[in-house]
C-alpha cells in the first residue's frame, strides 16, 4: 500500500482512469437509484434492499467503468461497472443470498460484459454472482476494489 494513496497503486491508477477522484461524491444519482430500486417488485413480490453502506458507495464510485491494466496476479483482472441497475431484476436472488449469509445485499454492478453481478451487504461486504457460484471478494469495497483489479481468486462462497 501506497502511503499517499488509499488503494495499490495499480487500483488507484484503474480508478482514476475511469475518472474517480478522492472525494468524488454524486449522492443524486445515488438517491435516483435507491429511489428506482426500492420502487421495483418482482414478479413474485421481491424487493431490493437499500441501505447507508451501498448508497455510499454507489456515491463514490456511481457510473465508473473500470479497466484493469496488466495482468492478474491468479485469474484475469475485472473490467467493472458501477450501475446496480444491472441487478435491478435479482431482487430474489440477491435476497436468497442474503438470507443465506445472514444479511440483506444490495446491487453494486456488474463485472465484465454481464458476467457477474457485484452486491454489497448492510455491513459493507462485496460478494460476486455469477453462473459458477457466488463469491466473496472483501470485508470492504476498498478490499474488494484491490480483489478484482489485481486479478487475486476470490473465496468462494459454500453452502453449509
Amino acid at each position: 500500500m501506497s502511503d499517499t494513496t488509499r488503494f495499490p497503486v495499480n487500483v488507484d491508477a484503474a480508478l482514476r482512469d475511469a475518472g474517480w477522484q478522492p472525494g468524488r461524491w454524486d449522492i443524486k444519482l445515488a438517491e435516483e437509484w435507491a429511489d428506482t430500486l426500492r420502487a421495483h417488485v418482482s414478479p413474485a413480490g421481491h424487493r431490493h434492499s437499500v441501505f447507508p453502506a451501498v448508497v455510499e458507495a454507489w456515491a463514490e464510485f456511481g457510473g465508473l467503468h473500470l479497466t484493469a491494466p496488466g495482468h492478474g496476479r491468479q485469474i484475469a483482472p475485472a473490467t467493472l461497472r458501477f450501475d446496480p441497475l444491472a441487478g435491478l431484476h435479482l431482487a430474489r436472488t440477491l435476497a436468497d443470498l442474503g438470507r443465506a449469509l445472514g444479511t440483506e445485499l444490495a446491487p453494486l454492478g456488474e463485472e465484465g460484459d454481464h458476467q457477474a453481478v457485484l452486491a454489497m451487504d448492510a455491513e459493507g461486504r462485496v460478494y460476486s454472482l455469477d453462473h459458477t457460484g457466488d463469491w466473496y471478494l472483501g470485508h470492504d469495497i476498498d478490499t474488494a476494489l484491490a480483489t478484482l483489479v489485481t486479478g487475486t481468486r476470490p473465496t468462494r462462497l459454500t453452502a453449509g
